[in-house]
């Protein structure tokens, strides 16, 4: 007989739990939009995305998911004709791509698999080769959802920097904002994008980004960018409805309002990113004590130096994943996250592939909750798999 009464835990890389004080914060009578309390509330979480970003930049505001702040970025940092170097460590990387193809700008892709992160050497020899400085713009993944990978940023802006080259350096920032280390300016970052609905711990339908001048002066230039898109009067703009391109998403800047004094006021956005890189370590202990033997069960990422601290990638094989995926959604009341580009989905290997979310308003009792319900389901199924994951995921988030 299945348990699952009581509340159901959504352990994928996005949505992440929402705190309840930020959904009752939303639960309210629309405001009036014109003047008064959304205006002031508004001014202030300007300044505090700032502070999520460490920049003292600019930053514009969307009502949209991650897919349209891409859009959004591609529209001002490019002319149609325009080229791209992008840095693909996995899924998004691609998918960043081709929304940049559709809209007419010419992408390189330097492809680093699903597994590993981007090499700066190799990003900064392609900018060499472009001798013309036809690349406007590096792409690049801070992590990838699909595959966990992290790229280390500062690295790759410093590649950069030893070539002249003058292309800007984009970020997505999606999983990992408010879950790793992130430095906008300390790093040398002229874009990073942002949603609301993983590390900001709200639900979808805010996109972010944050800009830098340099960033500003392209977009002044660039002929794909839309009124709708246009970063300049949402970051810039002198009237308050001119920050979402119309009227304002008032509800989720209620939760947003919430969720980043929790952050930044109440934890610390330093404290925030030991919290996550804690509960990482206690997934990654369990993965690796479950790979032990002749299970063939392991982390996509086998160094955990590149690895993002909000999601964990990882391989069971024979089909062992999805069918762990759906043991545990039907029997344990818990959802993890399908193995997203690793394999498709009309093939046998698309069912070796899971992830598990350990992002935003996430604890020890609610990821070691779920180690040992997976560990349940690895019984329950006859999975092969190594023993002490709990105790070992458990000693790991102890030893802190």
């Amino acid at each position: 007989m299945p348990i699952t009464t009581g509340r159901p835990y959504l352990a994928i890389p996005g949505p992440s739990v929402s705190p309840e004080r930020v959904l009752s914060a939303m639960h309210r009578t629309a405001p009036n939009i014109y003047e008064g309390e959304i205006v002031d509330i508004t001014r202030g979480i300007v300044t505090d995305l700032k502070r999520v970003a460490l920049t003292r930049q600019h930053v514009a505001i969307y009502i949209a998911n991650g897919h349209g702040v891409w859009e959004a970025a591609n529209c001002n940092m490019f002319s149609r004709g325009d080229k791209a170097l992008l840095a693909a460590t996995g899924r998004f990387g691609h998918g960043w791509a081709q929304a940049a193809t559709a809209m007419g700008v010419t992408v390189e892709m330097i492809d680093f698999g699903k597994s590993r992160p981007a090499d700066p050497q190799a990003i900064a020899n392609a900018l060499l080769a472009d001798t013309a400085h036809e690349i406007r713009a590096v792409l690049v993944t801070h992590v990838d959802t699909a595959s966990s990978a992290r790229n280390d940023l500062k690295a790759i802006r410093a590649a950069i920097d030893s070539t002249e080259h003058p292309a800007l350096l984009a970020v997505d920032a999606i999983a990992s904002l408010g879950c790793d280390e992130l430095r906008m300016d300390d790093w040398g970052l002229d874009v990073v994008v942002g949603a609301s609905q993983k590390g900001l711990m709200l639900p979808p339908g805010l996109g972010f980004i944050w800009f830098s001048d340099k960033a500003l002066e392209v977009s002044r230039r660039a002929d794909l960018v839309t009124p709708y898109w246009d970063w300049k009067p949402r970051g810039l703009g002198a009237e308050f409805w001119q920050y979402f391109g119309g009227t304002a998403p008032t509800h989720h800047l209620y939760g947003l309002r919430e969720s980043l004094t929790m952050i930044l006021d109440e934890e610390g956005l330093e404290q925030v990113w030991d919290r996550h890189a804690r509960l990482a370590r206690s997934v990654w202990a369990a993965f690796d004590a479950w790979g032990q033997g002749s299970s063939g069960i392991a982390l996509n990422v086998a160094d955990p130096v590149s690895r993002g601290h909000s999601v964990t990638a990882a391989t069971m094989p024979n089909g062992a994943a999805g069918a762990l995926r759906r043991w545990l959604e039907a029997e344990a009341g818990v959802t993890l996250g399908i193995g997203l580009g690793m394999a498709l989905p009309n093939e046998p290997a698309y069912q070796d592939f899971l992830r598990v979310g350990h992002m935003g308003h996430v604890n020890a009792h609610m990821t070691l909750g779920v180690l040992a319900t997976m560990e349940a389901g690895l019984q329950a199924l006859g999975i092969t798999h190594g023993a002490g994951a709990v105790e070992a995921a458990a000693g790991a988030f102890a030893r802190a």
